[in-house]
């Protein structure tokens, strides 16, 4: 059976390219979700983050002309997490799109949380980005 998912998003009154540029950076995570994680590190290719629950790998897609930022995150325990995302041109700005899914096994109440924190990450980017200062 499928997974349940919903997509947050938030529009940005920036170019879609820069959006993209800064979000693809691994180094600026921080900045706008530090719900992830409070550093992020490059080690023999490979992006990590330290989090509450430890040392968490970071796989990103390719760098792309189609705004995809898709993202794998391997937490300690092994578990691999999926996430969707992407920033999709909208005239002079652009639209931050992230596919929160549901995980097996998990309730209702952290769905809504993790949907709570994924919303305020995109809202810090946007911040972040339309008001540099």
């Amino acid at each position: 059976m499928a997974s349940a998912s919903r997509h947050i998003s938030e529009s940005i009154a920036r170019p879609a390219d820069e959006v993209y540029d800064y979000a693809s950076d691994p180094i600026n995570l921080p900045v706008w979700a530090p719900g992830l994680g409070s550093s992020v590190e490059k080690v023999d290719g490979r992006w990590f983050v330290e989090t509450s629950e430890g040392r968490v790998g970071l796989s990103f897609a390719p760098r792309n002309e189609y705004g995809v930022l898709d993202h794998e995150v391997t937490w300690p325990s092994g578990e691999i997490v999926y996430n969707p995302m992407r920033v999709i041109p909208d005239g002079d700005g652009c639209e931050v799109v992230f596919t929160l899914r549901r995980l097996p096994g998990m309730s209702d109440q952290e769905f809504a949380r993790d949907e709570g924190l994924v919303a305020a990450d995109l809202t810090r980017l946007k911040r972040v980005l339309e008001d540099p200062h």
